[in-house]
């Protein structure tokens, strides 16, 4: 079948002018998820030197070279800050007469700070897997490692009151990990998701130091509060905390935002809780009931007529 491209554009053109909400036409630029997705990367290579690299990194070139991508990192992240900004009204926390260079120094000159509380996630990694073998293997095959570091960096800015970045930041994350960590989370020392796939982080968590993490967790939102118009409330806390030294394991849901789950608990695989426990609790499914059967002592099943 032959397309008929002037009867396809004028068909789009009329979808454009009536299906709003989706477009993004005679507005300022906005960030560009490539080079949101080149930031993140270079920012993985600043805080992990060596391990993000096609060659190896000399002790004699590692002023040079770091040198060098502090200044790639801050002029992409000062273009794609101009344009996130451009689109928002320019809070306290971002004004100043040149909020993307301002905002692009804040994130690098926090950068050895985060790297030390990355090496707690590493060390809670090999501390808290036994098949793991080295750092070298964590750093370099642990999504977990990749999603917490894009986070803590995105948190930065997600804390300046940055619009879209930060989120574009962990949802590249995310789309690579499996793991889904809102930039808005405030997450302590030495944490450690193991597996990591299905994870689901939401903005207002607060996670101790300490804490432990199985695949397919979810610390979410209990509800939506409505205002009079029927919308969603937001800028409320709604997701739970996590106190410190806590494991959750495989599969178990907690919600809401007045949940807190006490220090040094552990919550057990498939778990669904609503509310807050106390310090020191263990909370376990009760066992369901099946039956083991031997295979060779079934009886045949009888013949069904198809027809």
């Amino acid at each position: 079948m032959d397309c008929e491209d002037e009867k396809i554009v004028n068909s789009l053109l009329e979808s454009y002018q009536s299906v709003g909400g989706i477009n993004h036409i005679d507005c300022s630029n906005l960030p560009s998820k490539g080079a949101v997705a080149a930031i993140s990367q270079n920012l993985l290579q600043l805080v992990f030197p060596g391990y993000h690299d096609e060659e190896p990194i000399a002790s004699r070139q590692l002023r040079e070279l770091t040198a060098q991508r502090i200044r790639v990192v801050r002029e992409q992240l000062e273009a794609e800050l101009v344009k996130s900004l451009s689109n928002e009204e320019i809070g306290g926390a971002t004004a100043g007469a040149d909020p993307g260079h301002d905002l692009a120094c804040h994130l690098l000159e926090a950068l050895p700070r985060v790297r030390r509380l990355l090496r707690t996630d590493v060390e809670a990694a090999y501390e808290g897997d036994p098949a793991a073998r080295s750092y070298d293997e964590i750093i370099l095959s642990y999504p977990c490692i990749e999603a917490i570091a894009i986070q803590r960096l995105a948190h930065i800015l997600y804390l300046k009151e940055v619009p879209l970045i930060p989120r574009m930041m962990t949802e590249w994350a995310h789309n690579r990990t499996g793991i889904d960590i809102h930039p808005g989370a405030a997450i302590g020392s030495h944490f450690f998701i193991d597996h990591g796939t299905g994870v689901v982080i939401g903005e207002t968590c607060e996670i101790g130091d300490h804490v432990k993490l199985y695949h397919g967790v979810t610390l979410g939102a209990r509800s939506f509060p409505k205002d009079e118009e029927g919308r969603v409330v937001k800028g409320i806390k709604r997701h739970p905390n996590v106190a410190d030294g806590v494991t959750i394991y495989p599969n178990a849901t907690v919600l809401g935002g007045e949940t807190t789950i006490g220090a040094k608990s552990t919550v057990g695989a498939n778990a669904y809780l609503r509310g807050s426990i106390p310090d020191n609790s263990l909370v376990a499914i009760e066992p369901i009931e099946y039956k083991v059967l031997d295979k060779n002592r079934l009886e045949p099943a009888e013949s069904v007529d198809a027809n």
